[in-house]
């Protein structure tokens, strides 16, 4: 079963709350359900979600988990719980409606549709200013980390700079517009389904090709 597809069942085309609240609820679980995880994959030295995976992937996983364990068992002795739900949340928070920084982390792998090529586009990057990209520590800067993986998330923004013509001009994209568009009309996740009806992309970033061009 997956929890993300569970809450992603739940929505329905215009209704933004509904679904952000749907969203959130799922996320929040499934998060709080991969920290559970650690605790079974410490304890039985084995990571069910990935039960075909070799021998040294789950000794990795179990020697990560353990340490994280103590770590947080430590926190809990020394600050008390409160220490573990601040975590839980300063993780999960910035993730979800209404925090501004959700318009990047709900549309950087939707399934926009290219308005010359008609080609589905299966990143996008939001331009809101460099105001913006500091708090989301250039991680808004998507479809430039796709194209050019390696380059440290500080240094991404100058790809526009670079190779304008690759990507959307301009940092005025409303991010409020963005979550509300996004919320609206369920979307598939990175092209997985190109039939499906599709919401505006005016919003998103457009993803290029940058790096056989550039490089």
């Amino acid at each position: 079963m997956s929890i993300s597809n569970s809450g992603f069942n739940q929505w329905k085309v215009g209704s933004p709350i509904r679904n952000s609240i749907a969203f959130a609820s799922s996320f929040l679980f499934e998060r709080f359900m991969i920290v559970t995880n650690d605790v079974i994959v410490a304890l039985t030295g084995r990571n069910f979600y990935f039960p075909n995976k070799p021998l040294d992937f789950h000794k990795e996983c179990t020697a990560y988990c353990r340490v994280a364990v103590l770590l947080r068992l430590l926190l809990w002795r020394l600050s008390g719980w409160k220490a573990l739900l601040f975590l839980y949340l300063s993780e999960t928070i910035w993730s979800i409606p209404p925090h501004p920084a959700c318009a990047m982390f709900v549309t950087n792998h939707g399934s926009k549709v290219d308005s010359v090529t008609g080609e589905c586009i299966p990143s996008s990057s939001t331009y809101a200013g460099r105001l913006f990209s500091m708090f989301t520590l250039g991680t808004n800067y998507h479809c430039e980390h796709h194209d050019f993986p390696t380059i440290p998330l500080d240094k991404l923004g100058m790809l526009r700079q670079i190779a304008p013509e690759f990507y959307k001009k301009g940092s005025d994209d409303n991010v409020f517009k963005i979550m509300k568009g996004a919320f609206s009309d369920p979307d598939f996740y990175a092209c997985m389904d190109v039939g499906v009806t599709l919401s505006n992309g005016d919003d998103a970033g457009v993803t290029g090709n940058a790096a056989s061009e550039v490089a």
